[in-house]
């Protein structure tokens, strides 16, 4: 096979993550869940000045869908809530993988966790039978009764003991109610699970990785072990295993001195995109925590984007603004934008556009940012779009008109 360039690379990249550009078709609920099966994981988040990440990422690639959709997936029992690259709503099918790491307290600080628990045995035990006569509760149900103020660093023992049950996987998150967990028996959630066909805690990470790579087209070994938080030293071990047994192949990609991955698969393509054919990004925007940017190195790398959040800096620090969305153009990361959704008034406002430096400004970006921007505004049900700000001249009013 030829040399693949990195623009095919980005191509590959993008196509694996559900991102190329394609004929619009009405979304549909499958379409939901297809599309987290595809990328493997769905990272959750709680800011909500534009709809919240989770929502934000389906739509970046499934354009106007229904975003209830997604939250019956999980109460249906199609998704299940868990700690992932973050935490994640996740495929159902998925679920064995994670029950391993549950049972042998792989994502959790079992030590400290389980003298916690051991502690407040009491607490557990009230709650545990709580939830077993009553139903499912949220964390909000249970009062404080020590007169301290709650706050992040400052739970009531209810709340660390339903977060300890649930990552010990005595509890799931049966649905969520405007964005609160609301938790119930494992037993009652996911019916006729059998540990005893769980996986090796190896086979889970054989899949991990097989599933890295065919969410990323093409990766290096460095850019593997983030996509589900795997130690280095163990992601490096799967894949010398995996290339041996040809379950992994690997190409030559213009300007790295180690070898790109891919899944067999994904062949085909890899053939296609090494002659030429290469897949092609839709005009869209990103979630900070989207799959594709949420490794910083690998956008800075890959992409030539140099990208973080700043919500927790301070505004008078803030260079770009407080949850900006990078751009994806024709495969390019082309600048982020600071958007502001005021329901209420049905305006989309964008404080400000930063684009990359050297990106050219010609009719076609205009008319496919200014697309994407009028799009992305109607599904937020605010469909006037005011631009406040843009590093080119008249760019902003451009495309608020």
């Amino acid at each position: 096979m030829k040399t693949l360039s990195q623009e095919a690379v980005r191509g590959l990249m993008i196509a694996a993550q559900g991102l190329q550009d394609r004929p619009l078709t009405e979304a549909t609920k499958t379409d939901v869940r297809q599309i987290i099966r595809q990328m493997h994981v769905l990272q959750l988040d709680t800011i909500h000045v534009i709809a919240r990440s989770q929502y934000l990422v389906l739509w970046s690639r499934l354009g106007d869908y229904r975003q209830h959709w997604l939250d019956e997936l999980l109460t249906e029992g199609a998704l299940f809530e868990y700690w992932s690259h973050a935490a994640c709503l996740l495929p159902i099918e998925d679920y064995p993988l994670y029950r391993r790491y549950m049972l042998d307290g792989v994502t959790w600080n079992e030590k400290r966790h389980r003298q916690w628990m051991e502690a407040h045995a009491e607490v557990v035990e009230k709650l545990v039978a709580h939830i077993r006569d009553n139903g499912p509760v949220r964390s909000a149900d249970f009062e404080r009764s020590d007169g301290a103020q709650p706050g992040w660093w400052n739970w009531k023992d209810e709340k660390i003991a339903l977060d300890l049950l649930w990552m010990v996987g005595e509890l799931m998150v049966a649905k969520r109610h405007n964005f609160h967990r609301i938790y119930d028996l494992r037993e009652r959630v996911l019916r006729g699970g059998d540990d005893s066909q769980v996986p090796s805690l190896e086979a889970v990470h054989e899949t991990y990785v097989l599933n890295t790579v065919k969410a990323l087209g093409v990766t290096k070994a460095a850019w593997i072990a983030d996509y589900f938080r795997m130690y280095k030293k163990v992601a490096q071990a799967v894949i010398e295993r995996l290339v041996k047994r040809g379950q992994l192949e690997t190409v030559q990609v213009e300007g790295w001195d180690v070898p790109g991955y891919y899944h067999p698969d994904q062949q085909a393509a890899i053939e296609a995109a090494a002659e030429g054919q290469i897949p092609i990004s839709k005009t869209t925007f990103l979630s900070p925590f989207d799959p594709l940017v949420w490794d910083r190195a690998r956008a800075l790398e890959l992409f030539n984007f140099d990208y973080k959040i700043e919500v927790y800096t301070p505004a008078a620090k803030r260079k770009y603004g407080y949850f900006t969305l990078p751009i994806l153009y024709n495969n390019t990361l082309i600048g982020r934008l600071d958007p502001k959704a005021h329901r209420k008034e049905g305006i989309f406002e964008v404080k400000a556009l930063h684009l990359e430096p050297g990106v050219v400004v010609d009719d076609a970006l205009i008319a496919a940012v200014k697309s994407a921007l009028h799009a992305c505004a109607a599904w937020h049900n605010t469909p006037q779009v005011m631009v406040r700000e843009a590093t080119q001249p008249d760019l902003a009013q451009r495309l608020s008109e």
